[in-house]
């Protein structure tokens, strides 16, 4: 990227454009020229992954990803049963089965259901964002649609609209913002949904509040009836299941996106640039694979190209996407977690405190 500012910068200082009639006119040709190789580019890359996608089973698309989905939801029984042991080692496997359902129904399900990869019926896909976002996660579903895909992924890494800047809170040490912090998310969440239901409809405020109320008490109920929990040792549970996996959610949100390339409102580069300078994809990982989804973790560059895959089918299209790209000369950015947490903790000041510096890829906006 660096490489490519300072050629298009020698360009400039060199006089490679003259005030001129013929050189304005020529610079103008140029102009549209890159610019439709620019769309060709990802016109290319698009119907190299919708052959793909056309040539694909139902088990591909979605079977696979509802599948885990389902068995989430399976394990939740035996969660409940084991929680009301009286011995140490069933009672740990309880919370870890319960921890780790909540995982993958709240983070690998809300985000399926935001994008509507779990349904091609549009009425389906409203149900089931109301059902994984509103009930298993504790927050709007307008709200989480809007920001996610409305915003985020329209806008990504754009200054003040999908640049990740929610995610970051100053004022907190940077061994606190990263490894303690990320705790308070199920207690966050609710609260937050609560103050993004300003300017929604009667209905829409009723409907959030009732879903997020039986998500919670119905685990509370089921904590307290099935599991044999005291009130008190209910909601610790639900709280302990809940944060689990808070640490490497918030660390994965940061991860593959902050401290990438950043852009300006009135100077983006075209899609399939912005996404590539501006997305990073996670090595495998075997646990946050199946919780969080492929889409979040190693095919996130992939889930940005295309946002409407289901996980598989991102993984699917994986090596698709990055022979293209490398072919092309685009990035294909990959780095290690454990990678990227050292940078951000050496780095937390320049990365998550400081106003970020805008990239200007120059010649290719």
């Amino acid at each position: 990227m660096q490489n490519i500012q300072e050629r298009s910068r020698d360009t400039v200082q060199r006089g490679g454009y003259r005030d001129s009639g013929r050189d304005d006119e020529s610079g103008q040709v140029l102009g549209k020229a890159a610019d439709t190789e620019r769309e060709t580019l990802m016109m290319e890359l698009t119907r190299l992954v919708q052959r793909s996608v056309r040539e694909s089973s139902w088990w591909e698309k979605r079977g696979l990803d509802c599948s885990i989905l389902i068995t989430a939801f399976l394990t939740l029984p035996a969660g409940f049963i084991f929680l009301g042991s009286s011995e140490v080692m069933y009672f740990l496997l309880g919370m870890i089965i319960m921890g780790v359902a909540h995982a993958v129904i709240t983070v690998k399900g809300t985000h399926l259901a935001s994008h509507g990869a779990l349904s091609e019926s549009s009425a389906w896909t409203e149900f089931w964002a109301v059902f994984f976002i509103e009930v298993c996660g504790s927050f709007s579903s307008r709200a989480g649609v809007h920001a996610h895909v409305k915003m985020h992924h329209a806008h990504t890494n754009v200054i003040g609209l999908g640049d990740s800047s929610t995610w970051k809170i100053p004022f907190l040490p940077r061994s606190v913002y990263l490894f303690i912090a990320p705790l308070a998310v199920p207690i966050i969440t609710p609260i937050v949904a609560m103050g993004q239901l300003k300017g929604q409809s009667v209905f829409q405020i009723i409907r959030t509040v009732l879903c997020v109320c039986l998500g919670f008490f119905s685990q509370y109920y089921l904590l307290r009836c099935v599991s044999g929990l005291s009130c008190g040792s209910a909601l610790v549970v639900m709280l302990l299941c809940r944060a689990m996996f808070s640490v490497p959610y918030i660390h994965v949100n940061i991860f593959q996106h902050i401290g990438l390339s950043m852009f300006s409102p009135a100077c983006r580069p075209k899609r399939i640039y912005q996404m590539t300078h501006g997305v990073l994809n996670l090595p495998r990982n075997p646990l946050l694979d199946w919780t969080f989804g492929h889409s979040l973790i190693n095919c996130h560059v992939e889930h940005h190209l295309f946002p409407f895959l289901s996980d598989n089918m991102c993984l699917k299209v994986k090596p698709i996407v990055s022979q293209y790209l490398k072919e092309k000369k685009l990035p294909y950015q990959e780095d290690g977690y454990l990678s990227r947490l050292s940078l951000f903790f050496h780095k937390y000041q320049e990365l998550m405190v400081f106003a970020p510096p805008i990239t200007e890829l120059v010649g290719v906006q």
